[in-house]
């Protein structure tokens, strides 16, 4: 497993000038959220940033991924609109034009997939309408992810419509589970959630994990805290990663502390880097 952190956690820089003091820090794996400022997919110029992040991370020998979480990147004024179960189909529309468009960006820098999540409910629609929309939006997006030869992982967020993972293997059973359609894990949901004992459920659905996020949480709070700040006990979460084979990345997401992501970065990954020793993995 390769120790990781996510440009979210250090929205505030010259993301390109941070990559080599992450490599010295021990960070093998980078998590990318295009955002405005940032491989924005929608920019003049994307052609050329995609070069340079590709030979950066080329030098360094880091591995990615690519997230969909930009707050704010196709809606100025509400957070992560528009989604994949919105009210409007042009809304949803432009999601999964936007996803089309992560996908493009990971074939170009070689990325280990596309992380994605459903979206909150804003409205009163019943349960199966709700299932329509997100199966709807989600057809084009894996049908351009099999043609590019990407990976989609589908991460279960708190508050949203697939908020446990248990409502994503829902939806990989209700679309047949497509063999380009994997899991993102945060292991900090996990625990939010009470979705315990958290090393049980990645036991249970660890051949499709293909990204984890790695944070620290209380139950019933979603809060990213500092690795060893919160509850969860991740030596047998390590361990049953292991022995399921996976060898991505174990990325740190910790956007609440970015004005300080120096320490951050170097605690979290120090902090992987005793556990996986410790979890002997």
């Amino acid at each position: 497993m390769l120790p990781g952190f996510s440009t979210n956690s250090f929205a505030d820089t010259d993301p390109l000038a941070v990559l080599p003091v992450l490599a010295e820090l021990g960070c093998r794996s980078l998590a990318i959220t295009p955002d405005r400022q940032l491989l924005n997919p929608f920019a003049p110029g994307l052609s050329a940033e995609i070069d340079r992040w590709r030979q950066e991370l080329d030098r360094l020998g880091m591995a990615c991924v690519i997230e969909t979480g930009a707050r704010h990147l196709l809606d100025p004024l509400q957070k992560h609109e528009p989604t994949l179960v919105s009210p409007v189909a042009a809304d949803r529309e432009r999601r999964s034009d936007f996803l089309c468009r992560a996908i493009d960006l990971a074939a170009e820098l070689q990325a280990g997939c596309v992380s994605l999540w459903a979206g909150v409910v804003h409205d009163a629609a019943d349960q199966e309408t709700l299932w329509q929309r997100l199966l709807d939006g989600l057809g084009p997006v894996l049908d351009h992810a099999g043609r590019r030869g990407v990976r989609l992982g589908f991460e279960p967020e708190p508050g949203m419509f697939i908020d446990t993972v248990a409502r994503a293997e829902q939806l990989l059973d209700r679309l047949g589970r497509p063999a380009g359609l994997g899991l993102t894990i945060d292991i900090g949901h996990l625990e939010c959630l009470g979705e315990r004992p958290l090393a049980a459920t990645v036991a249970r659905v660890a051949s499709q994990i293909v990204n984890v996020h790695i944070d620290d949480m209380l139950v019933c709070r979603h809060e990213h805290l500092p690795l060893g700040a919160g509850e969860v006990e991740f030596g047998p979460v390590l361990r049953e990663l292991a022995r399921a084979g996976y060898q991505g990345g174990l990325h740190v997401e910790l956007p609440r502390q970015s004005h300080r992501w120096l320490a951050t970065a170097a605690e979290s990954l120090a902090f992987l880097t005793r556990a996986l020793r410790a979890a002997d993995v």
